[in-house]
């Protein structure tokens, strides 16, 4: 039996590269649990609920099934202008990435997958300013302001990987085009951030409209959000 998940990659340089390794372990995180799920299309089931990962400890950072929460909301698919379908898999996952020297940068995430759309939400606890980081993500990165904090926009690629249930024959390759928006945690831009990526089934580039509609939507509703005054 073979399977195939998609994951995001980001763009290059020192902080591109740190924040490609977050979102690379952060996605393939939630689509490798997400793939152990039941998916299907049928119109007579009902949509997904979050679950997966292990449970994790108390923090003073969100965590991954609290993202999902966020994420799985009813509306979420007249959000992305498809009121007609429902989740297919939803999942919410922990993990984080590993510096030089030890240091390990919390990265929860969570994923919400329908039949046309991929919406992923994840957090970084880094202490990298988003404003500025347009330069080091390419060309299509547009630095602009959500709900009032420094936010930059940019397009990428998700990362295909094709493997067997028993690990053998297993391949990657470039995805499909995704869009994400990375939004200061805070209006100081003091550090951290949050992403929202959208990508879709028939490889149409996701509409920055429909991109900022959900982040805009479902940010403030993540635990710890404080709106700006």
């Amino acid at each position: 039996m073979a399977g195939e998940i998609d994951g995001t990659m980001k763009g290059a340089s020192a902080w591109g590269q740190a924040v490609a390794a977050v979102a690379v372990v952060g996605a393939l995180g939630v689509g490798l649990w997400a793939f152990g799920e039941t998916s299907t299309s049928h119109g007579d089931l009902p949509p997904a609920t979050c679950s997966g990962g292990e449970p994790e400890r108390a923090s003073r950072h969100v965590t991954g099934a609290q993202l999902c929460e966020a994420l799985n909301r009813p509306d979420l698919a007249e959000l992305l202008g498809t009121p007609e379908q429902k989740a297919k898999t939803a999942g919410g996952s922990g993990g984080s990435v590993e510096l030089a020297g030890g240091k390990k940068i919390p990265t929860p995430s969570a994923r919400v997958e329908f039949e046309t759309y991929t919406v992923t939400l994840s957090a970084t606890y880094d202490r990298l300013p988003v404003a500025g980081s347009a330069t080091l993500l390419g060309d299509s990165a547009q630095q602009r302001k959500v709900l009032g904090r420094p936010a930059v926009f940019y397009s990428h690629r998700t990362i295909s990987i094709r493997f067997r249930l028993d690990g053998s024959d297993s391949s990657s390759g470039p995805g499909v085009p995704a869009r994400t928006v990375t939004v200061a945690q805070d209006a100081k831009d003091g550090g951290g951030s949050y992403d929202v990526t959208l990508w879709r089934s028939d490889g149409v580039v996701p509409d920055d409209v429909v991109l900022l509609g959900v982040a805009e939507t479902v940010l403030p509703t993540v635990p710890g959000w404080t709106a700006e005054k």
